[in-house]
């Protein structure tokens, strides 16, 4: 298969890919957006809590029809699903990297997810029947997925509260000037 990246350093990347996917093309296009960036830990647990609908697929390019929901907050968003489906089968090609990672014993845990992309494959063709002896076209809307992973320079740790109390905290111009106002009073 062909990419549509190729990674600058391949000793420190791995790829994985899958074809004719019979899991439709817009769910996985979205769901595989909202993976991109991630580290590769984060990105399994976020499909996890997609499946478990404890997170939610924000929905950007296919939003027609699509319902409003509350956890689309913390993507910046209005409307998201749940993709079960698409998240089983994104987890699964996560899952191949991983090993394609380890075979090239890259650490696993700095793995970053630095290309994904969902592709249409051809539509499966079938037929329904309609009244008056009619038949129409009932088409699938299988993918075609890719993905390119990272290792990370440098994992940075979380700070502690010791050292958030330590940082100093940012104070407008304003106050600044209201606070030399009141000393010289």
């Amino acid at each position: 298969m062909r990419y549509a990246v190729k990674p600058k350093n391949s000793a420190n990347s791995c790829m994985a890919s899958a074809s004719y996917l019979r899991v439709h093309f817009k769910n996985t296009r979205e769901a595989a957006n909202a993976l991109r960036g991630m580290s590769l830990r984060r990105a399994k647990a976020f499909l996890e809590n997609v499946k478990e609908q404890k997170e939610i697929v924000p929905v950007t390019r296919y939003r027609y029809g699509v319902g409003r929901h509350a956890q689309c907050k913390a993507w910046g968003s209005v409307s998201g699903r749940w993709p079960k489906k698409s998240a089983e089968f994104l987890l699964q090609l996560l899952k191949n990297a991983e090993a394609n990672a380890e075979a090239k014993s890259l650490k696993v845990d700095q793995l970053v997810i630095k290309h994904i992309q969902a592709n249409q494959a051809p539509k499966l063709r079938r037929r329904t029947y309609r009244a008056h002896g009619r038949i129409n076209p009932y088409q699938s809307c299988p993918s075609h997925l890719q993905v390119v992973l990272v290792e990370s320079k440098k994992a940075v740790p979380r700070p502690t509260e010791e050292a958030k109390d330590r940082q100093k905290k940012k104070v407008s111009q304003k106050k600044l000037a209201a606070e030399r106002r009141n000393r010289r009073d």
